[in-house]
């Protein structure tokens, strides 16, 4: 069993920042790629960063220049720094990984619960 757990979501003002956190744990053999995703009302699911095992990174045109993802492999945590923030970042924020677990090798995606991300003044 695998969990993914999001933090340091939260109201922020427009231009300010935020990181946000998440960590997998439980019966981990390896971790492949990790990545953030975001979802606002209405709308669906789409990719924000991405970052390999071996720290290539992958940003959407949305955030390129302004959101920076990075990991810890040896906290098995992905990171979100975010700054500059708009009001069109506002949405539900969403860890993904994918996991080999040590009861079966075969890697598959696991989904944090998701944590929300208010800019507004």
């Amino acid at each position: 069993q695998v969990q993914l757990v999001e933090s340091g979501g939260g109201l922020v003002q427009p231009g300010g920042s935020l990181r946000l956190s998440c960590a997998a744990s439980g019966s981990i053999f390896d971790i492949y790629r990790m990545a953030w995703y975001r979802q606002a009302p209405g709308k669906q699911r789409d990719l924000v960063a991405i970052i390999t095992s071996g720290t290539n990174t992958n940003y959407a045109d949305s955030v390129k220049g302004r959101f920076t993802i990075s990991r810890d492999n040896a906290k098995n945590t992905v990171y979100l720094q975010m700054a500059s923030l708009k009001p069109e970042d506002t949405a539900v924020y969403y860890c993904n990984a994918r996991i080999a677990t040590i009861a079966s090798l075969a890697p598959r995606d696991y989904w944090g619960q998701g944590t929300q991300v208010t800019v507004s003044s």
